[in-house]
């Protein structure tokens, strides 16, 4: 549990990660973002004593006036012996962070209400490091993630950042930090590559079927309603018999869907943003979301109509992937 912001501990938290930040911000003012790979070197690195470092520095205080007010040799020797142990701890604490190799990983796209994972790739040249750890420098209440780096091999760590709208969301400035071996010293650098993460709008079940409707009298073929052939899947709906129910998805683990059957029309299946008037933009964006969903699942020749902007019918991954960009992009600046 963190400390309160009102108790002395809290208050003393709080300077801690304000001078951290601020240091962060002269030194590195318009150098973000950053070329990859950065390579930790001495100027990159800070260490101040932890909070545990400043009560250790303070016993050795109360031991040292102790020596000398009743001159205690054995207390001279133990006292000098616990700084020497200090000032090895923060050697060893800095050589943890010392000529690491930092660079941004993959970041995969995701739907707004997932969570995204920045990846982080430290490559470790000499000896093994423990406990590297890496958070979002920027917030004051965050949750660490915490790695060890073989020798000469190269260690992933993944930061979570819940995605909470469409659009592109930043990671921002990374501290990756140490307080390995003893945790008296608190080591740190930043780095800040400008990494960020392509947010889908939620798709919406509610959407239902395809809008069959939304086709132009151009070639090409969509499906129908009917009961010919297999059309696609789609969510079960109470009042869905159970002779519509794939069974065999069920059993793979892909959930309650349900066949939906029809024959073929000649026309271009067209997903326009214009047909969906009467409710906010969000919700027809995820509306449009599901759909360009289910075209791809069915294996269908789409295209897709936004203000401003289109895509051509068809169908692919690719195709896919630039229609939810299209998206996600919509109203960005």
């Amino acid at each position: 549990m963190s400390p309160s912001p009102d108790t002395p501990s809290g208050i003393f938290s709080d300077f801690r990660f304000t001078l951290r930040q601020r240091i962060a911000d002269w030194i590195f003012r318009a150098k973000f973002p950053e070329t990859a790979p950065v390579t930790l070197i001495q100027r990159r690195i800070f260490i101040l004593p932890s909070r545990t470092g400043y009560f250790f520095a303070f016993v050795l205080l109360l031991l040292l006036l102790t020596s000398i007010n009743y001159t205690l040799s054995l207390g001279f020797l133990l006292t000098f012996l616990l700084g020497g142990m200090v000032s090895i701890s923060m050697l060893h604490t800095f050589r943890n962070l010392a000529r690491l190799s930092i660079s941004p990983g993959m970041v995969d796209p995701v739907f707004a209400g997932e969570t995204a994972q920045f990846a982080l790739v430290l490559a470790n040249p000499s000896m093994t490091r423990f406990a590297v750890g890496v958070k979002r420098a920027k917030f004051r209440v965050t949750v660490p993630q915490f790695g060890d780096i073989p020798l000469h091999a190269a260690a992933t760590i993944c930061i979570p950042m819940a995605a909470e709208k469409r659009g592109r969301m930043a990671v921002g400035r990374l501290e990756i930090f140490t307080e390995y071996p003893v945790g008296l010293f608190h080591a740190w650098s930043y780095v800040d590559f400008g990494t960020s993460c392509l947010v889908y709008p939620q798709p919406d079940p509610g959407a239902g079927a395809l809008p069959i409707d939304a086709r132009s009298k151009s070639e090409g073929n969509i499906p129908i309603a009917g009961d010919d052939d297999f059309q696609s899947l789609r969510t079960y709906k109470p009042g869905d018999t159970p002779r519509q129910i794939a069974w065999k998805a069920l059993a793979r683990g892909q959930g309650l869907l349900v066949k939906q059957f029809g024959s073929m029309a000649s026309a271009d299946l067209w997903l326009d943003y214009d047909s969906l008037a009467g409710i906010g933009v969000e919700q027809r964006l995820s509306r449009l979301t599901w759909w360009v969903l289910e075209a791809e699942r069915a294996q269908l020749p789409y295209g897709l109509k936004l203000p401003g902007n289109s895509v051509a019918p068809a169908r692919g991954k690719h195709h896919r992937d630039a229609c939810l960009e299209a998206l996600a992009l919509f109203g960005a600046p």
